[in-house]
């Protein structure tokens, strides 16, 4: 449908020590996945307000803080499967675990605290993702093992009193998420069908019209991690192709990015000098790759002025 865009490679920027790795150790998360017997598997990049990086290794339960010189230490490791980390203007990170519901990580002392292990004593099929509006609510995807044989992915929305709004629950494979600059949209890959969904967010706090916004081809699973520049341009990791894809806000690809490591670029955050690098976690090598764009990232809620917290 359209030319191919322009190419740029992202360089390795930091590699997760043989230290660190867990060869061997059994994980149940890794069922179905092509190497049951991985090390690691890196996602859920995020920035912290003083710039440095936070990731989560999902099938051993580990957070790690990743300085700007490369190096990677332990945080917190918990009885759990932690995949995208989610940073509040408070400093504290909410986690969506596969297995637990959505946690929350004092990021200085380690300890993670349940946040909603289920809800309205349903359990949920397997959290993916999170992420924050800039009112401080947080959207969360619910995954599991769904697909175009089960359908039944749902999204939600915690305000920040704590109730919690469904808002979309036919999706096959619901996974990264991001917001437009101007909070309007939530965009959500749709991992099984290798499709980019667009979801209208309403005042009235509803959603309505849900519609195909990208389609791609190719890759051994489909899009992952999504982020958002300033300019309302979408960037798509689309795992198993060892690639970023950078699109408009109409849909357009602009420029493709791929990878100085292995194929599975799970996810990706803006950060770095003015917030024009763009980080991007690859989890068959337990890489994170980097790359300067023209454009900073849009505004998180991460890096809004701190609230008052109360004694």
């Amino acid at each position: 449908m359209f030319a191919a865009p322009p190419e740029r490679v992202a360089e390795v920027f930091a590699v997760l020590p043989e230290a660190l790795h867990r060869t061997g150790e059994p994980s149940e998360w890794a069922f179905g996945k092509a190497n049951p017997a991985m090390h690691s598997f890196l996602e859920g990049p995020c920035i912290e307000r003083s710039g440095v990086l936070l990731v989560s290794d999902i099938p051993f339960g580990r957070i790690f803080r990743v300085t700007m010189t490369g190096a990677f230490e332990t945080i917190a490791e918990y009885d759990g499967e932690p995949n995208g980390l989610a940073i509040h203007r408070d400093g504290t990170v909410r986690i969506a675990d596969h297995r637990n519901g959505v946690m929350c990580l004092d990021p200085t002392t380690g300890e993670v605290t349940p946040v909603l292990r289920r809800l309205r004593r349903e359990g949920f099929k397997g959290l993916n993702d999170a992420i924050f509006d800039l009112e401080g609510n947080l959207y969360f995807t619910d995954q599991g093992q769904t697909g175009m044989q089960d359908p039944t992915g749902r999204i939600y929305r915690m305000r920040p009193d704590g109730h919690v709004d469904l808002l979309v629950d036919t999706i096959p494979s619901p996974n990264g998420m991001a917001l437009s600059p101007d909070g309007r949209i939530l965009y959500v890959a749709v991992t099984r069908a290798n499709q980019v969904w667009r979801v209208p967010l309403h005042s009235d706090g509803s959603t309505s019209k849900v519609n195909v916004f990208l389609n791609l081809s190719g890759g051994s699973t489909g899009p992952d991690g999504l982020a958002v520049d300033a300019d309302g341009n979408l960037l798509v990791c689309q795992c198993g192709l060892g690639t970023v894809w950078m699109v408009s806000a109409l849909g357009e690809p602009i420029l493709r990015i791929r990878s100085g490591a292995g194929l599975d670029v799970t996810a990706a955050c803006f950060g770095g000098q003015e917030n024009r690098t763009l980080f991007i976690t690859e989890a068959e090598t337990g890489s994170i790759l980097s790359i300067e764009l023209p454009t900073p990232g849009a505004t998180l809620f991460s890096h809004l002025p701190q609230e008052r917290v109360l004694p």
